[in-house]
């Protein structure tokens, strides 16, 4: 009986097996029958191809062929139906070929090719005044955007490259950005300066000017920009140059820097004056254990590199110079004494001496910022005054419903160093060129804030604003300033900032605080103890309140003085 029973679960057993294989066999054919393949032939007339995109939909893998060779690759959320906006791609290189555009799972009674749109004209209908796009931090006119990348001054013009997804707002086909500023606030977008490549997406990294042609790459007078970056395929470093900011070429047959360890990225290059050499340094993940370390090497061209030094970080979670490096030296503000400082993407840092080989710490782990969502800065290079100007990326709230674009990056800052009771220390300002953006200022004279009190600024009404007080708390134990509906508060006794559940220090000096506040729609850039504390917030800002007030808790606080100033926006 036993053995029946047995033979006779087998037999139920095989009977489900079979019957799950043709289930699953219908539901293949179906699906086959659902979506095809496939492949478009079009000669290329105008400038863009320009592509439908549904945000939140399935992805569509796409391949552009020109002349049988793959010219680029990328995954998009295919609108088959209406789209929510339109990702255009440049085509114009090759005008008057025939493209053939590759789809897959395309469903087979879409016509969304048919024909293939083309345009001469970008005819995006919300000129940056969507509303969640920041007014006076950057951001691309469409698709995702993360780390700043090869932030450089070159033929009169700031650099701003980033790591962009030009055809979605989500992560992804990270390609090399690239917008231009002459005074560092106002941005013109240009277009895509790198592509994915047969070594893999493009990701971070950054770019010099070799004013002195040492990697022989000058051009009918002209000296080379050149930018390295991590093909994130390969892992390797690679080198793409221009001679005029515009177009662009790649050092395709191999990478400058082979891949070391496991994860290697993000390469930051620099020259160093009293070696005469280039300095590369990037990120290397080394070991079993995810020991995080910065890799140096040197180069006489810019082409042949020797390493020379790795210096360690964290491990795993510890994220202490993990990712994204920035290294550069600067004097001691009042003194002739020069530190180096290296950070990571966490913007936690180490200030040390480098012989051009080896970097010594002579402290570490120092706090670079306490905000929320800030993270892989760089600093421009070749700065014609020879500021240390960064530019961080800033995680924006800005991915909602049908906008084009996500993510956004931080106001120019300022970097020194300042001599502290606890040592050097980095200090952020915001850089002088914002001051550009300033219309009309209200200045409040001191005046004596009272718990119950009046409010003394009921007559202000902000929206896009800068504004700078400095405030001696007295007896109060809590001073808030309420910014369109936003609490930021100063906390006495633990003489420290609270935003959005966001803590920062911020001790008084003299028994007074300066407060600097960038009001933006996404969010606040506030700064203080002498730049010290660095605190940006991200936090979608109701566009239907604009108030400002201020009040006390437990005591009076004076308000020594307050400046608010409205500013434009960079984008008009």
């Amino acid at each position: 009986m036993i053995m029946l029973a047995r033979k006779q679960h087998l037999k139920k057993s095989a009977a489900t097996f079979f019957c799950l294989i043709m289930f699953t066999s219908l539901l293949v054919a179906q699906e086959n029958k659902t979506y095809k393949n496939i492949s478009v032939y079009f000669t290329a007339e105008k400038k863009f191809l320009v592509l439908p995109v549904k945000n939140g939909t399935a992805k569509r893998n796409f391949e552009l062929w020109v002349d049988g060779v793959q010219k680029r690759f990328w995954d998009m959320e295919l609108a088959e139906g209406k789209a929510d906006w339109y990702a255009y791609m440049q085509i114009d290189e090759w005008k008057g070929k025939s493209i053939e555009l590759r789809v897959d799972k395309v469903n087979t009674t879409s016509k969304v090719f048919d024909p293939v749109q083309q345009s001469d004209l970008d005819t995006n209908a919300n000129e940056y005044n969507e509303s969640l796009r920041a007014q006076f931090h950057f951001s691309p006119k469409r698709g995702w955007t993360n780390d700043p990348n090869g932030m450089v001054f070159f033929k009169g013009e700031y650099h701003l490259f980033f790591q962009h997804n030009p055809y979605g707002c989500e992560w992804g086909n990270m390609t090399w950005g690239h917008a231009v500023s002459k005074d560092l606030v106002h941005w013109k977008e240009l277009g895509e300066a790198l592509h994915p490549d047969q070594f893999g997406p493009v990701y971070s990294g950054g770019a010099v000017v070799d004013s002195n042609n040492t990697s022989g790459l000058a051009a009918n007078g002209n000296m080379p920009m050149l930018m390295f970056h991590t093909g994130a395929k390969a892992w390797g470093q690679y080198l793409s140059w221009t001679n005029d900011g515009r177009t662009f070429k790649k050092m395709d047959e191999k990478a400058v820097v082979p891949r070391i360890n496991k994860d290697n990225r993000d390469p930051k290059v620099i020259w160093h004056e009293p070696t005469k050499k280039w300095v590369m340094v990037f990120w290397v993940e080394r070991g079993n254990d995810e020991q995080h370390s910065m890799q140096f090497l040197t180069s006489p061209d810019l082409i042949n590199w020797t390493p020379t030094s790795s210096f360690n970080g964290g491990k795993g979670d510890d994220r202490y110079l993990f990712e994204c490096p920035e290294f550069y030296e600067l004097t001691v503000e009042g003194t002739n004494e020069k530190k180096w400082v290296l950070t990571g993407a966490n913007s936690q840092y180490a200030i040390g001496t480098f012989d051009g080989k080896t970097f010594v710490p002579t402290q570490e782990r120092l706090q670079g910022q306490y905000g929320r969502d800030f993270y892989a800065s760089q600093t421009f290079s070749d700065v014609p005054d020879g500021r240390r100007i960064e530019i961080g990326w800033w995680r924006t709230n800005t991915n909602n419903g049908k906008m084009s674009f996500n993510q956004s990056m931080s106001i120019p800052m300022e970097h020194t160093l300042i001599k502290t009771p606890e040592g050097i220390r980095l200090s952020r300002k915001p850089a002088k060129e914002l001051e550009s953006l300033r219309t009309k200022t209200y200045q409040q004279k001191q005046l004596t804030i009272k718990p119950n009190a009046v409010n003394p600024l009921n007559s202000l009404k902000v929206e896009l604003a800068e504004i700078r007080f400095t405030l001696e708390p007295g007896t109060a134990k809590e001073i808030i300033l309420n910014v369109r509906g936003v609490a930021i508060k100063y906390n006495t006794t633990a003489q420290q900032l609270e935003v959005d559940g966001v803590k920062a220090p911020a001790p008084l000096t003299n028994g007074k605080v300066d407060v600097i506040i960038f009001v933006d729609k996404v969010g606040f850039e506030i700064f203080a103890n002498s730049g010290l504390t660095f605190m940006p917030v991200n936090i979608n800002l109701s566009a239907d309140e604009n108030t400002l007030s201020i009040s006390a808790n437990g005591g009076t606080a004076k308000l020594l003085n307050l400046f608010v100033y409205e500013l434009k926006s960079i984008w008009r």
